[in-house]
Protein backbone atom coordinates (compact mmCIF):
# COMPACT_ATOMS: atom_id res chain seq x y z
CA UNK A 1 0.00 0.00 0.00
CA UNK A 2 1.32 2.83 -1.33
CA UNK A 3 -0.73 5.84 0.10
CA UNK A 4 -3.56 5.06 2.63
CA UNK A 5 -5.98 8.30 1.23
CA UNK A 6 -6.06 6.48 -2.34
CA UNK A 7 -6.11 3.07 -0.66
CA UNK A 8 -9.28 4.51 0.64
CA UNK A 9 -10.28 6.81 -2.46
CA UNK A 10 -10.51 10.13 -0.13
CA UNK A 11 -8.76 13.37 -0.29
CA UNK A 12 -5.89 14.29 1.30
CA UNK A 13 -8.34 16.56 3.60
CA UNK A 14 -10.75 13.92 4.04
CA UNK A 15 -13.47 14.10 7.23
CA UNK A 16 -13.20 11.02 10.18
CA UNK A 17 -16.85 10.96 8.41
CA UNK A 18 -15.88 10.66 5.10
CA UNK A 19 -12.78 8.18 5.84
CA UNK A 20 -15.59 5.91 7.97
CA UNK A 21 -17.79 6.23 5.13
CA UNK A 22 -15.68 4.77 2.52
CA UNK A 23 -14.37 2.28 4.46
CA UNK A 24 -17.53 0.84 5.14
CA UNK A 25 -18.21 0.55 1.52
CA UNK A 26 -15.17 -0.72 0.62
CA UNK A 27 -15.18 -3.45 3.23
CA UNK A 28 -18.92 -4.60 2.91
CA UNK A 29 -17.26 -5.10 -1.19
CA UNK A 30 -13.99 -6.70 -0.59
CA UNK A 31 -14.98 -8.82 2.63
CA UNK A 32 -12.88 -12.22 2.00
CA UNK A 33 -16.54 -13.85 3.36
CA UNK A 34 -17.80 -12.31 -0.05
CA UNK A 35 -14.35 -13.24 -2.33
CA UNK A 36 -13.18 -16.01 -1.42
CA UNK A 37 -12.32 -16.93 -4.60
CA UNK A 38 -10.37 -13.59 -5.32
CA UNK A 39 -7.00 -13.43 -3.65
CA UNK A 40 -6.79 -9.99 -4.77
CA UNK A 41 -9.89 -8.74 -3.23
CA UNK A 42 -8.69 -10.05 -0.02
CA UNK A 43 -5.31 -8.83 -0.40
CA UNK A 44 -7.25 -4.91 -0.54
CA UNK A 45 -9.27 -5.46 1.77
CA UNK A 46 -5.93 -6.09 3.96
CA UNK A 47 -4.65 -2.72 1.90
CA UNK A 48 -8.10 -0.90 2.74
CA UNK A 49 -8.10 -1.83 6.79
CA UNK A 50 -4.71 -0.83 7.23
CA UNK A 51 -5.18 2.45 4.99
CA UNK A 52 -8.34 2.55 7.57
CA UNK A 53 -6.40 2.23 11.20
CA UNK A 54 -3.82 4.65 10.19
CA UNK A 55 -6.47 7.74 9.01
CA UNK A 56 -8.28 7.06 12.09
CA UNK A 57 -5.57 7.38 14.52
CA UNK A 58 -4.80 11.38 14.06
CA UNK A 59 -1.41 11.45 15.20
CA UNK A 60 -0.20 8.49 13.09
CA UNK A 61 -2.07 10.54 9.96
CA UNK A 62 0.08 13.96 10.85
CA UNK A 63 3.02 11.67 11.08
CA UNK A 64 2.71 10.17 7.83
CA UNK A 65 1.55 14.02 5.94
CA UNK A 66 4.19 14.95 7.26
CA UNK A 67 6.43 12.05 5.96
CA UNK A 68 7.66 10.99 9.32
CA UNK A 69 5.76 7.44 8.45
CA UNK A 70 5.44 4.95 5.81
CA UNK A 71 1.47 3.85 4.59
CA UNK A 72 2.30 0.86 6.63
CA UNK A 73 3.78 3.33 10.13
CA UNK A 74 6.91 2.67 9.55
CA UNK A 75 9.88 5.29 9.69
CA UNK A 76 10.71 6.66 6.95
CA UNK A 77 14.06 8.24 5.60
CA UNK A 78 16.86 5.62 6.37
CA UNK A 79 18.67 6.06 3.01
CA UNK A 80 22.10 7.22 3.05
CA UNK A 81 23.93 10.40 2.30
CA UNK A 82 26.15 9.76 -0.72
CA UNK A 83 29.20 11.18 -2.15
CA UNK A 84 33.11 11.52 -0.85
CA UNK A 85 32.82 14.54 1.58
CA UNK A 86 29.72 12.65 3.56
CA UNK A 87 26.31 13.34 4.06
CA UNK A 88 23.56 13.61 6.70
CA UNK A 89 20.66 10.36 7.22
CA UNK A 90 17.59 11.23 9.48
CA UNK A 91 16.93 8.82 11.96
CA UNK A 92 13.21 8.10 13.31
CA UNK A 93 13.26 11.01 15.74
CA UNK A 94 14.11 13.47 13.08
CA UNK A 95 17.92 13.77 14.65
CA UNK A 96 20.47 14.00 12.22
CA UNK A 97 23.69 11.24 11.64
CA UNK A 98 26.87 12.67 10.15
CA UNK A 99 28.62 9.84 7.67
CA UNK A 100 31.32 12.04 6.96
CA UNK A 101 35.39 11.39 6.93
CA UNK A 102 35.85 12.14 10.85
CA UNK A 103 35.91 8.82 11.45
CA UNK A 104 32.37 8.67 12.45
CA UNK A 105 31.48 4.79 14.94
CA UNK A 106 29.19 2.91 12.76
CA UNK A 107 28.15 0.94 15.63
CA UNK A 108 27.25 4.53 17.44
CA UNK A 109 25.02 5.92 14.37
CA UNK A 110 22.89 2.21 14.08
CA UNK A 111 22.77 2.13 17.61
CA UNK A 112 21.34 5.41 17.53
CA UNK A 113 18.94 4.81 14.69
CA UNK A 114 17.96 1.60 15.71
CA UNK A 115 18.03 2.10 19.71
CA UNK A 116 20.36 -0.98 20.15
CA UNK A 117 20.82 -1.95 23.61
CA UNK A 118 24.19 -3.51 23.40
CA UNK A 119 26.98 -4.62 20.74
CA UNK A 120 26.60 -7.89 19.19
CA UNK A 121 29.35 -9.37 16.71
CA UNK A 122 28.36 -7.15 13.75
CA UNK A 123 30.11 -3.97 13.43
CA UNK A 124 27.01 -2.01 13.12
CA UNK A 125 25.90 -3.20 16.50
CA UNK A 126 22.96 -4.43 17.49
CA UNK A 127 19.16 -3.71 16.65
CA UNK A 128 15.93 -3.92 17.97
CA UNK A 129 13.12 -7.11 17.15
CA UNK A 130 10.42 -5.79 15.09
CA UNK A 131 7.28 -5.23 16.54
CA UNK A 132 4.32 -7.93 16.25
CA UNK A 133 1.70 -7.00 13.65
CA UNK A 134 -0.93 -4.43 15.22
CA UNK A 135 -4.39 -6.66 15.44
CA UNK A 136 -7.38 -4.63 13.69
CA UNK A 137 -9.54 -1.97 15.30
CA UNK A 138 -11.98 -2.77 17.62
CA UNK A 139 -15.74 -1.90 17.06
CA UNK A 140 -17.68 -0.39 19.77
CA UNK A 141 -21.62 -1.20 19.29
CA UNK A 142 -24.77 0.04 21.84
CA UNK A 143 -27.47 -2.85 22.51
CA UNK A 144 -30.86 -2.10 23.62
CA UNK A 145 -32.44 -4.16 26.24
CA UNK A 146 -35.71 -4.46 27.34
CA UNK A 147 -35.85 -3.93 31.47
CA UNK A 148 -37.48 -7.46 31.92
CA UNK A 149 -34.99 -9.37 28.90
CA UNK A 150 -32.03 -8.00 31.32
CA UNK A 151 -33.90 -9.07 35.06
CA UNK A 152 -34.27 -12.76 33.22
CA UNK A 153 -30.89 -12.61 31.33
CA UNK A 154 -33.38 -13.23 28.01
CA UNK A 155 -30.66 -13.94 24.82
CA UNK A 156 -30.05 -10.90 23.11
CA UNK A 157 -29.66 -10.57 18.63
CA UNK A 158 -27.06 -8.75 17.73
CA UNK A 159 -25.94 -7.82 13.98
CA UNK A 160 -21.92 -6.69 14.13
CA UNK A 161 -20.09 -4.77 11.56
CA UNK A 162 -20.08 -7.24 8.86
CA UNK A 163 -23.58 -8.35 8.60
CA UNK A 164 -23.05 -11.33 10.70
CA UNK A 165 -25.53 -11.84 13.88
CA UNK A 166 -24.93 -13.89 17.09
CA UNK A 167 -26.68 -14.31 20.16
CA UNK A 168 -25.64 -12.71 23.07
CA UNK A 169 -26.01 -13.88 26.80
CA UNK A 170 -26.28 -11.14 28.86
CA UNK A 171 -24.08 -11.52 32.43
CA UNK A 172 -25.39 -12.09 35.46
CA UNK A 173 -25.32 -8.71 37.82
CA UNK A 174 -26.20 -6.42 33.99
CA UNK A 175 -27.03 -3.37 34.33
CA UNK A 176 -26.76 0.37 32.80
CA UNK A 177 -23.75 0.63 31.00
CA UNK A 178 -22.54 -2.76 31.39
CA UNK A 179 -19.75 -3.77 28.59
CA UNK A 180 -18.87 -6.84 27.73
CA UNK A 181 -15.92 -7.41 24.92
CA UNK A 182 -16.81 -10.32 22.23
CA UNK A 183 -12.75 -11.49 21.32
CA UNK A 184 -12.05 -11.37 17.51
CA UNK A 185 -15.40 -9.87 16.47
CA UNK A 186 -13.60 -6.64 15.68
CA UNK A 187 -12.08 -5.58 12.34
CA UNK A 188 -9.04 -7.32 10.81
CA UNK A 189 -5.54 -6.57 10.85
CA UNK A 190 -2.20 -8.09 10.00
CA UNK A 191 -2.44 -9.34 13.64
CA UNK A 192 -5.60 -11.05 14.03
CA UNK A 193 -8.84 -9.38 14.62
CA UNK A 194 -9.76 -6.79 17.23
CA UNK A 195 -12.62 -7.03 19.31
CA UNK A 196 -16.30 -5.81 19.36
CA UNK A 197 -17.10 -3.78 22.34
CA UNK A 198 -20.68 -3.86 23.63
CA UNK A 199 -22.59 -1.65 25.80
CA UNK A 200 -25.28 -2.18 27.36
CA UNK A 201 -28.73 0.68 27.66
CA UNK A 202 -31.62 -0.93 30.00
CA UNK A 203 -34.92 0.47 28.91
CA UNK A 204 -37.01 1.91 31.30
CA UNK A 205 -40.83 0.04 32.12
CA UNK A 206 -44.13 1.41 32.05
CA UNK A 207 -45.19 0.41 36.29
CA UNK A 208 -41.01 -1.46 37.41
CA UNK A 209 -38.09 0.49 38.47
CA UNK A 210 -34.77 -1.16 39.40
CA UNK A 211 -33.22 -0.83 43.14
CA UNK A 212 -30.16 -2.89 42.55
CA UNK A 213 -30.45 -6.30 42.34
CA UNK A 214 -34.64 -5.68 43.34
CA UNK A 215 -37.48 -4.91 41.27
CA UNK A 216 -40.00 -2.18 43.09
CA UNK A 217 -43.61 -2.29 41.94
CA UNK A 218 -46.22 -0.37 43.27
CA UNK A 219 -49.81 -1.95 43.17
CA UNK A 220 -52.98 -0.32 42.99
CA UNK A 221 -55.62 -2.01 45.10
CA UNK A 222 -59.18 -1.46 46.03
CA UNK A 223 -60.54 -0.41 49.11
CA UNK A 224 -62.40 -3.24 49.88
CA UNK A 225 -58.99 -5.45 49.31
CA UNK A 226 -57.23 -3.09 51.60
CA UNK A 227 -59.61 -3.48 54.76
CA UNK A 228 -60.69 -6.95 54.11
CA UNK A 229 -57.60 -8.39 53.17
CA UNK A 230 -57.74 -10.63 49.67
CA UNK A 231 -55.40 -12.72 47.49
CA UNK A 232 -54.46 -11.30 44.09
CA UNK A 233 -52.61 -11.40 40.63
CA UNK A 234 -49.36 -9.34 40.61
CA UNK A 235 -47.23 -9.25 37.60
CA UNK A 236 -43.41 -9.83 37.95
CA UNK A 237 -40.93 -9.81 35.43
CA UNK A 238 -40.94 -13.61 35.46
CA UNK A 239 -45.23 -13.25 34.93
CA UNK A 240 -47.98 -13.73 37.29
CA UNK A 241 -48.38 -14.62 40.32
CA UNK A 242 -50.80 -14.80 43.33
CA UNK A 243 -49.94 -12.35 46.30
CA UNK A 244 -51.74 -12.19 49.80
CA UNK A 245 -52.66 -8.86 50.98
CA UNK A 246 -53.13 -8.61 54.36
CA UNK A 247 -56.39 -7.15 56.08
CA UNK A 248 -56.13 -3.25 57.36
CA UNK A 249 -53.32 -2.76 54.24
CA UNK A 250 -52.56 0.95 54.25
CA UNK A 251 -51.03 2.60 51.06
CA UNK A 252 -47.47 2.55 51.19
CA UNK A 253 -46.77 -0.97 53.04
CA UNK A 254 -44.66 -3.56 51.43
CA UNK A 255 -44.98 -6.52 50.29
CA UNK A 256 -41.81 -8.52 49.39
CA UNK A 257 -41.51 -11.34 46.51
CA UNK A 258 -38.53 -13.51 46.96
CA UNK A 259 -36.27 -14.08 44.14
CA UNK A 260 -38.46 -11.93 41.15
CA UNK A 261 -35.48 -9.27 41.29
CA UNK A 262 -32.16 -9.41 39.05
CA UNK A 263 -29.98 -11.68 38.76
CA UNK A 264 -27.02 -11.02 41.26
CA UNK A 265 -23.22 -11.42 40.43
CA UNK A 266 -22.49 -13.98 42.38
CA UNK A 267 -25.52 -16.05 42.73
CA UNK A 268 -29.36 -15.94 43.63
CA UNK A 269 -31.54 -13.22 42.58
CA UNK A 270 -32.92 -9.88 44.31
CA UNK A 271 -36.55 -9.37 45.23
CA UNK A 272 -39.56 -7.89 43.89
CA UNK A 273 -40.86 -5.18 46.70
CA UNK A 274 -44.48 -4.65 45.97
CA UNK A 275 -46.12 -1.09 47.16
CA UNK A 276 -50.16 -1.03 48.31
CA UNK A 277 -51.30 2.00 46.57
CA UNK A 278 -55.14 1.86 47.89
CA UNK A 279 -57.41 3.11 44.42
CA UNK A 280 -60.46 4.64 45.28
CA UNK A 281 -63.26 4.91 43.00
CA UNK A 282 -64.40 7.97 40.98
CA UNK A 283 -68.00 9.32 41.48
CA UNK A 284 -69.23 6.38 43.73
CA UNK A 285 -72.22 7.78 45.99
CA UNK A 286 -72.11 4.85 47.99
CA UNK A 287 -69.11 5.23 49.09
CA UNK A 288 -69.31 9.23 49.29
CA UNK A 289 -72.91 8.79 51.40
CA UNK A 290 -70.96 6.55 54.21
CA UNK A 291 -68.02 8.47 54.84
CA UNK A 292 -70.01 11.72 55.12
CA UNK A 293 -71.13 11.36 58.66
CA UNK A 294 -68.78 8.65 59.98
CA UNK A 295 -65.64 9.80 61.84
CA UNK A 296 -63.87 6.95 63.96
CA UNK A 297 -62.24 10.17 65.81
CA UNK A 298 -58.74 9.03 64.45
CA UNK A 299 -56.15 11.66 63.55
CA UNK A 300 -53.89 9.42 60.81
CA UNK A 301 -51.61 12.56 61.22
CA UNK A 302 -50.63 12.05 64.53
CA UNK A 303 -46.99 10.62 64.07
CA UNK A 304 -46.62 13.94 62.50
CA UNK A 305 -47.26 15.56 65.45
CA UNK A 306 -50.55 17.89 63.72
Amino acid sequence: MADPYQALGVAKGASEKEIKSAYRKLAKELHPDRNKDNPKATERFSDVTKAYDLLLDKDKRAQFDRGEIDADGNPAGYGFGGGQGGGYSRGAGGQQFDFGSGGSDFGDIFDGLFGGGGRSSSPFGSRQQSAPPPKGANVSYRLKVEFIAAATLEKQRITLEDGKTIDLSLPKGVEEGTQMRLGGKGRQGPGGNGDAIVTIHINSHPFYERDGDNVKLELPISLKEAVEGAKVKVPTVDGPVMLSIPADSDSGNTLRLKNKGFHKKTSGRGDQLVTLMIALPKDDAKLAEFVKDWDNGENPRADMGV
